[in-house]
């Protein structure tokens, strides 16, 4: 249904030839909604802990390290995601 919606071709098309390229770029347009959803649920939780600490300071440091490794995750998705269009803007794909 994803690959609907998105408007991405999984299968190849008779006679169209698709690049390794062109392959990385579909799994990455699939993966993207995924990453971003995971990156917002992790805040949340995050957030929520926070909430729910009433002060506890063993819950303000874990929901701290839900914090710092939500932005971790996010910084390393953004640099896999980007690795790739570096890559080919580099060698001139």
């Amino acid at each position: 249904m994803p690959a609907v919606s998105l408007a991405v071709a999984l299968i190849p098309l008779p006679g169209v030839t698709t690049s390794l390229s062109q392959v990385i770029d579909a799994i990455f347009f699939l993966l993207w909604p995924f990453f971003a959803a995971f990156a917002v649920i992790m805040f949340i939780y995050a957030g929520f802990i926070f909430l729910s600490a009433s002060g506890d300071p063993s819950k303000v440091a874990e929901a701290r390290r839900a914090v710092l490794w939500g932005v971790i995750g996010v910084a390393v998705g953004l640099l896999a995601f980007s690795i790739p269009f570096v890559v080919k803007v580099l060698i001139g794909v």
